[in-house]
């Protein structure tokens, strides 16, 4: 009979036969429970399906459990999800007090940067017009491109995501300047970096705008009508972070007048994107669904992996946890 002391890792994560034996080797001989779905590789987003025995007994849960499923997990001692962002689980009252909390940062930096990299390159070569050309079966050209060849992008917001970013952007001949709440601490691939309270200073000099900020108090519509008054006419804006920090109506109306070259969006306010927003509609508006942070790229997915493993390590051998944002007293 399993000793009401004996920690028991519940394991959703999709792995394999022999990924599986990592993750056993790395518990130590701690009970694992493998409760995960291999045909679900390459879906957007990952299923965790707990069977409800092992609810009260396990200790800790690799995977994104339902929030108001929780309370149901009374021994639960640390969660580590799949996903970077962990806001459902820091509300108050989901996690009890004594649970530790640790995510996927660092998973998702490479997919996220490259989606929003195609998409600045699609709009400065005019790819959604020949796109909807080519629909109509019109031959027709579509005026003047740009080159990222020593333009400026102004990184709203420099992590993982912002850096990458910063790297492809570099990549390509263009100066990079950073935004952070604490400007003192460097990011790679970075020129310049300034704090938000120099927002204002270098907007003006933007070609291009890349957004990767989580949704707080103080990102709510950063970008409103009067900062995208300070961009360039030819400037692009890219939002793949969190869509409220950019404010819809006012960005429809910098599009729809001319006063943007263009706008990537993969993430949008509200979200699903309502059928009604005239944002649909707006020929300089390149929309994606939420797709850019998602598993379809395999590369993603080993990573989640291997933070995941690292941290059974961790926890079988009571050290730290890796991307722990939520700690106990």
């Amino acid at each position: 009979m399993e000793e009401q002391s004996e920690r028991v890792i519940v394991n959703c994560l999709p792995l394999d036969e022999a990924e599986r034996a990592r993750f056993v080797e790395a518990a130590g001989g701690m009970r694992q429970e493998f409760v995960g779905d291999i045909a679900q590789r390459g879906d957007m987003g990952w299923r965790a399906c707990v069977p409800e025995p092992l609810k009260a007994r396990a200790t800790a849960v690799i995977g994104n459990i339902a929030p108001e499923d929780c309370a149901r997990y009374p021994r639960l001692e640390w969660l580590q999800t799949w996903s970077a962002g962990v806001d459902q689980y820091l509300a108050d009252g989901v996690l009890g007090a004594n649970v530790r909390l640790s995510n996927a940062t660092g998973a998702y930096g490479q997919t996220v940067a490259e989606h929003m990299f195609a998409m600045m390159w699609s709009l400065m070569k005019n790819l959604p017009a020949y796109t909807r050309n080519q629909s109509a079966r019109r031959w027709h050209d579509e005026g003047r491109a740009l080159s990222p060849d020593g333009a400026t992008v102004v990184v709203v917001g420099t992590g993982d995501i912002g850096s990458r970013f910063a790297g492809l952007a570099k990549a390509v001949g263009m100066r990079t300047i950073g935004v952070r709440r604490d400007p003192s601490r460097t990011a790679e691939h970075i020129d310049r970096m300034v704090g938000f309270d120099d927002l204002d200073t270098v907007l003006p000099q933007a070609d291009v705008v890349a957004m990767s900020v989580p949704s707080t108090p103080q990102t709510h519509h950063l970008l409103d009508a009067h900062r995208l008054e300070m961009l360039k006419p030819t400037a692009i804006v890219l939002n793949a972070g969190r869509g409220d920090a950019i404010d819809p109506d006012a960005l429809f109306d910098a599009l729809c007048s001319s006063r943007l070259r263009g706008a990537g969006l993969d993430v949008t306010e509200p979200e699903p994107l309502p059928a009604d927003s005239p944002l649909w509609n707006e020929p300089r508006c390149l929309i994606t669904p939420h797709v850019a942070g998602g598993n379809h790229l395999a590369a993603t997915e080993e990573r989640i992996i291997a933070i995941a493993l690292q941290n059974v390590r961790r926890y079988a051998a009571g050290e730290p946890l890796r991307n722990q944002v939520r700690r106990i007293a």
